[in-house]
């Protein structure tokens, strides 16, 4: 199972979202790093938004995705940008 599919169904279970995208961005950081050649799946970007949200800050709400998604982080994830969105605010996506 690749790591964007690993992260779609962590964040599906734990937040219910009304909508999810999980974007590879790997491509664009090859050669950053000797180790980084853009063909893993080592930097993600996730667009979310959902009920959870509503209340929370957003330093908050980067910390819950952060915690939920700690195992693939550790497991080599070398960089998450998180774009969280409680329902009915505005995103630039």
């Amino acid at each position: 199972m690749s790591v964007r599919v690993r992260i779609e169904a962590v964040l599906t279970q734990n937040l219910t979202p009304q909508r999810l995208e999980v974007i590879d961005e790997s491509h664009h950081h090859a050669g950053h790093q000797p180790d980084i050649t853009g063909t893993g799946e080592t930097h993600m970007r996730v667009r979310v938004i959902s009920d959870r949200f509503t209340g929370m800050t957003r330093l908050a709400r980067h910390r819950l995705v952060n915690e939920l998604l700690k195992p693939e982080l550790d497991a080599g994830l070398h960089a998450l940008a998180v774009e969280p969105a409680a329902p009915g605010e505005a995103t630039r996506w």
